[in-house]
């Protein structure tokens, strides 16, 4: 079994705002996952289940999307008033600076298959920068996720369902309470408030339906039956949009009880294996 340690790199985008990600590489990796991380959220939240990846051979890349993590930290000077604020062009920015992501890991291993991982807003953003024909993936998982309209996204109080468990404010997240915790004395998370941090206007863009594809990728959809994101009925209507527009492979698995964040649930390790089942599943065909 592979071990990887993680290699952390930065860039420069073409707004000058240097990006942080971080590489698990084994030694020889036979396709490349890339993890877009949430609203609020950083790419080391995401180690352990990178190192799982890393285990499997696969080289994973994540970074921290502009306005978190260690970009926000130096994009923004530290500044905690301007956590989750995207920069130069918004949302276009932000969706160009994961796309260099991207470039770069191709760049890296161009004979390898890539699977882009987008948890919650990462894999709306996902979503986005695939109905545009700017992602370039050979397969996708949706994580946390729902159909990206007003209609099919919660976007009040996250946490109202769930309050009652917890003093916290981030009982929405996991049935594990030490994911509620964490989450609370990590200085690099916080209260996702997508309006205020993106804008009126790029919070509209980020809105959107499938559209036809460009190739047929497969597509794994995988949430909690208690995410407050996304419902049951938001996400098979997002599966039937991704066949309707021309995906021939749509798989959706709802895990009952589990809430937003399923890779860090009470049941993680199900979950974790299940996907990365999925995805050695679909590169296997690949590479056959």
């Amino acid at each position: 079994m592979a071990t990887a340690t993680a290699q952390h790199r930065t860039f420069v985008d073409a707004d000058g705002v240097t990006i942080h990600f971080t590489v698990w590489a084994p030694l020889n990796p036979r396709a490349i996952v890339q993890i877009s991380h949430g609203q609020g959220d950083h790419s080391q939240r995401y180690a352990s289940f990178a190192e799982e990846l890393a285990a499997q051979d696969f080289v994973v890349y994540a970074d921290d999307h502009r306005g978190h993590g260690e970009t926000w930290r130096e994009q923004w000077n530290g500044d905690t008033a301007k956590l989750g604020y995207l920069g130069p062009r918004g949302l276009r920015g932000a969706l160009d600076a994961i796309n260099d992501v991207t470039a770069i890991a191709r760049r890296e291993h161009p004979d390898l298959p890539l699977c882009f991982l987008g948890h919650s807003m990462g894999s709306l953003m996902g979503q986005k920068a695939l109905a545009d024909r700017s992602l370039d993936a050979d397969l996708v998982v949706w994580t946390g996720t729902a159909l990206r309209t007003l209609f099919t996204m919660n976007a009040g109080d996250l946490n109202k369902n769930h309050k009652h468990l917890g003093d916290t404010g981030h009982e929405w997240l996991s049935r594990d309470v030490e994911v509620h915790r964490a989450f609370k004395a990590d200085p690099l998370t916080f209260k996702a408030n997508v309006m205020k941090q993106f804008g009126l206007a790029d919070s509209i863009r980020l809105l959107g339906f499938p559209s036809r594809a460009a190739s047929d990728i497969p597509v794994l959809i995988a949430i909690g039956s208690e995410d407050s994101l996304g419902t049951e009925k938001s996400v098979a209507t997002l599966a039937e949009r991704y066949i309707l527009a021309g995906h021939s492979d749509v798989t959706l698995v709802v895990y009952d009880e589990a809430r937003h964040e399923i890779l860090n649930e009470t049941n993680k390790h199900e979950i974790r294996s299940d996907i990365i089942d999925w995805i050695d599943e679909h590169v296997r065909e690949m590479v056959s």
